[in-house]
C-alpha cells in the first residue's frame, strides 16, 4: 500500500468513526454549520465567477454535441466503480447490467464518447461507495460542505475517499480511459451543473438562504436514494446533486 493510499485510510476511518445516526424526516445534523457557511459562501462565489450564476443570457460551457461526448465519457468511466459496489452490496442484477454498459460502450461507443447502452434500454445503475456504508448500517454522520466539490455528509466524503482508492477503472479500463478519466469526470459535473443551470441558479441566487436551501434539497434526495425517507418528502429538485 502506497503511502497516499495508507494517509487515505486513516483518514477514512476517523470519518467513519466520527458518523452519527441521520436525524429523522427533514431535520438535519450540522455541527459544523458556521465552517459550512463559509464554504458554501467560496462555493457560490466560484460558480458565479464561472457560470455566470443568475445571468440567463450566459453562453454554454461547450457545445451541446461535445458537452455530451464529455458527460457520456465520464459516466462510462466510472462504470466499473459501479460495478464493484453493486457486488459490495449483493446486488449482483446492478453489477450485471453496469458490466455490460461498461463493455458495450466502451466498445461499440467508442471509449464512452456514445451511449449505444442507453439507446437500447440499458440505463445506468447508479452506486457508490457511500450507498455500499449505508447498506452495512454505517450511518449518515454531520453535514458537510465541501470546496468545489459542494454538499455531503460524513459518510458521503468517506465513500468519495474510498472510491477514488479502489477504482477499477485502473485495473480495466483502457489506457485513454486511465489517462483522462479523472479529468472527464471533473469536467462531467462542470457541465451537468451548466445543463441543471436554471435550476441551481434558483437555489443559489434566487433563495432568501441558499446554504439552507441547498442543505435541504441535499439530504432529501440523498436519503430518498438511499431508502430512508418517502418520495412524497422529496424536494422536486431530484436532479440537482445526482453526482457523489
Amino acid at each position: 500500500m502506497t503511502l497516499t493510499k495508507y494517509l487515505s485510510t486513516l483518514i477514512v476511518l476517523a470519518i467513519l468513526g466520527a458518523c452519527s445516526t441521520a436525524p429523522a424526516g427533514n431535520a438535519v445534523n450540522d455541527p459544523y454549520e458556521a465552517t459550512n457557511r463559509q464554504v458554501h459562501a467560496f462555493n457560490k462565489a466560484l460558480d458565479n465567477a464561472v457560470f455566470a450564476g443568475g445571468d440567463d443570457d450566459a453562453a454554454p460551457l461547450l457545445h451541446p454535441d461535445i458537452s455530451g461526448a464529455v458527460i457520456n465519457f465520464a459516466d462510462n468511466a466510472g462504470g466499473p466503480g459501479m460495478v464493484l459496489n453493486g457486488l459490495l452490496q449483493g446486488n449482483v442484477a446492478s453489477a450485471a447490467t453496469n458490466t455490460f454498459r461498461f463493455v458495450l460502450n466502451t466498445t461499440v461507443g467508442v471509449f464512452g464518447i456514445f451511449d449505444p447502452a442507453d439507446a437500447i434500454g440499458l440505463p445506468e445503475v447508479e452506486t457508490d461507495f457511500a450507498q455500499t456504508l449505508a447498506i452495512w448500517g454505517v450511518q449518515e454522520g454531520a453535514y458537510l460542505e465541501l470546496p468545489v466539490l459542494g454538499p455531503s455528509t460524513e459518510r458521503d466524503l468517506a465513500g468519495r475517499i474510498v472510491d477514488s482508492i479502489i477504482d477499477p477503472l485502473d485495473q480495466f479500463g483502457a489506457p485513454v480511459q486511465q489517462d483522462y478519466g479523472t479529468i472527464a469526470r471533473f469536467a462531467g459535473r462542470a457541465l451537468k451543473r451548466d445543463q441543471f443551470g436554471d435550476t441551481i441558479d434558483s437555489v443559489l441566487y434566487d433563495s432568501a438562504d441558499s446554504y439552507a436551501q441547498t442543505r435541504l434539497i441535499y439530504l432529501q434526495n440523498r436519503r430518498f436514494e438511499l431508502g430512508v425517507e418517502a418520495a412524497e418528502d422529496v424536494d422536486p429538485y431530484d436532479d440537482l446533486f445526482g453526482d457523489q
